[in-house]
């Protein structure tokens, strides 16, 4: 319990300091035109162990059913949030998820990093909600974990 609890720590401070790189201009020139999927990805990383650091405290001291069989989802799990950050960012990009019914000139980032945030934290959800967009919108079938899991 301890090493996963120092993983998620070590990862929470290589995600802070990807942050300070990003907003400092330390990442090379070529990140530039993707400043706002990156950031988007590490907004979601956050959310993911945001959510492994509850999962570790409620299972480990609230339920006291800590079991080393969750190692993998542990390690996993904050890179999966990454992956869902970036990937809403996408998915906002292209008009598929629409946050607000009016578009304002004045409009920030922040659009993009809330729900990447919250993509990161609830995976699960968010992958569903995608599966029910390419089902409503192009026919395609849940996958059987989207299935399985109901």
């Amino acid at each position: 319990m301890i090493g996963i609890a120092i993983y998620l720590l070590f990862f929470l401070v290589g995600l802070f300091s990807l942050v300070v790189c990003l907003l400092s201009g330390q990442f090379p020139d070529w990140t530039t035109a993707f400043q706002l999927p990156i950031a988007c990805g590490l907004a979601g990383g956050f959310g993911g162990v945001l959510y492994c650091l509850r999962g570790l405290y409620l299972n480990y001291s609230v339920k006291k059913q800590w079991s080393s069989e969750w190692y993998p989802w542990y390690v996993i799990r904050p890179l999966v949030s990454i992956l869902t950050g970036g990937v809403s960012f996408l998915f906002l990009k292209a008009g598929l998820l629409v946050l607000e019914a009016q578009t304002e000139v004045t409009s920030s980032n922040f659009g993009f990093y809330a729900p990447a945030f919250i993509a990161g934290l609830n995976v699960d959800k968010f992958i569903s909600k995608i599966e029910d967009l390419a089902q409503a919108t192009w026919g395609i079938e849940k996958s059987r974990a989207s299935k399985d899991s109901k």
